[in-house]
């Protein structure tokens, strides 16, 4: 199937391997970055700009407790529009303007990592922005299967007649060009339930961002990126994996289990409420036990009693209950990363970021199932940014935002419109939703 180049969802698409912008200095974009994060347990805009001196400044941050949403995926629309427009709402009177348009994160629809070789004759001829345009086309087309929709082709790398490790082939003159391709796409079905929800909130997508690469371009250094590096992002609903090698994505994938599996396994094991079940967790919640656990009694309302019921019961029980979903959590990692066959690829390093990966004990015992190297990673403090948005919780609107100013911004530079084609599918999708809406 010939496919016309377009506008892409995603990222990444016709931008050539490049060196990586130096870490807190960013390519000058003009206008506004709204990112939105939608997440299981929490909804968050971020607004911004990159100023005149390259740095990346937050102008206003919304947050919401997030609704209608369940394992990165919109169950109900008039509780995920709610959510939304209240965020986005919150955000735009911090920063006293209106946005249209947002980078999104991507959880939700089953997201797929493939691989693809392209090659294509040059006849000779030098390489430029037409023919790097023409190989990406080529690899979103091998990619195309029926119900899925391709949100990154990212080029890891090109050949230049036979010879492999080309970043940027530009203005080299060649007989044959090859390139091999990361493509990551996702459910349409669920794209478009997505789509829909931003369409009765009267936005747009600008650009859907999976939401592992956002998180590790806030969280990974670049010898980390070079070295091999697995960024595991625990969320509320979900866990998503990104595997970074020379510089770039090889690898994603998403875990429907997250830290609101382990709230319900409290309130289930404890018989209390969910509430109380996330207060406990959050407050005395670890995945190692001592020997004091056992002497530390902890209150426990019981769920559909009065007021004044209320149990005692050991930390060592609780420890008990989060451990072993925790555990699993790390293993179904682990066995994820030995069916995709990354083997070095996926280096000796583990980045843990994400709300649940807050957790007392949660680094050794990553480190302990994965048998690698562990660190916390934390988004890097951008100007602007509050103190509240700056832990690990946060890395993924921030990740979206570093997203908009760099490999964005190549993205846009290399697609003029008169080379854009058609819009996909979900942008059909919006404008169809804007006539009848």
């Amino acid at each position: 199937m010939n496919e016309v180049p377009r506008r892409p969802l995603g990222g990444f698409d016709v931008a050539p391997a490049q060196p990586a912008t130096p870490r807190g200095r960013y390519r000058g974009r003009s206008g506004p970055i709204c990112a939105l994060d939608v997440g299981s347990t929490k909804i968050t805009c971020l607004i911004g700009r990159v100023e005149s001196d390259g740095v990346l400044r937050v102008l206003s941050v919304g947050h919401q407790r997030s609704r209608g949403v369940r394992a990165g995926s919109v169950v109900d629309l008039d509780q995920a529009e709610q959510a939304i427009r209240a965020a986005v709402a919150q955000a735009e009177e911090q920063a006293d303007l209106q946005v249209r348009e947002l980078i999104v994160n991507l959880s939700c629809g089953q997201p797929e990592s493939r691989h693809f070789n392209v090659q294509m004759p040059m006849h000779g001829n030098a390489v430029g922005d037409n023919e790097l345009r023409r190989i990406v086309a080529e690899g979103r087309a091998r990619a195309y299967a029926e119900g899925r929709e391709v949100v990154h082709a990212i080029p890891l790398g090109y050949t230049v007649d036979g010879t492999p490790g080309v970043r940027d082939p530009r203005s080299m003159v060649c007989e044959t060009l090859a390139a091999r391709l990361h493509v990551v796409d996702a459910s349409v079905g669920t794209l478009r339930n997505l789509a829909a929800c931003f369409a009765r909130c009267d936005l747009e997508i600008e650009s859907l961002v999976a939401a592992p690469f956002a998180s590790g371009l806030a969280t990974l250094v670049e010898d980390e990126r070079e070295l091999g590096v697995t960024v595991v992002d625990m969320g509320g609903g979900t866990t998503s994996l990104a595997v970074f090698a020379d510089g770039h994505l090889q690898h994603t994938d998403v875990i429907p289990v997250g830290g609101q599996h382990v709230t319900n396994d409290v309130a289930r094991g404890l018989s209390t409420t969910i509430a109380h079940a996330e207060r406990m967790k959050t407050l005395h919640g670890s995945t190692g036990a001592v020997p004091e656990d056992d002497r530390e009694l902890l209150p426990v309302p019981l769920v559909g009693e009065d007021d004044h019921a209320i149990a005692k019961v050991p930390r060592s029980m609780l420890v008990g209950i989060i451990r072993p979903r925790l555990e699993e959590t790390f293993e179904l990692v682990r066995a994820r990363l030995e069916d995709a066959g990354l083997g070095r690829a996926a280096g000796r390093r583990v980045v843990l970021t994400g709300g649940a990966s807050q957790l007392i004990g949660v680094r050794e015992l990553a480190a302990h199932v994965l048998d690698k190297q562990v660190r916390l990673g934390r988004p890097p403090v951008l100007r602007g940014l509050p103190d509240s948005a700056a832990g690990p919780a946060f890395a993924g609107p921030v990740g979206l935002m570093i997203w908009a100013a760099t490999e964005g911004q190549i993205a846009r530079d290399l697609a003029p419109a008169g080379l854009s084609g058609p819009p996909g599918p979900i942008r059909r999708l919006f404008t169809w939703l804007r006539e009848r809406l």
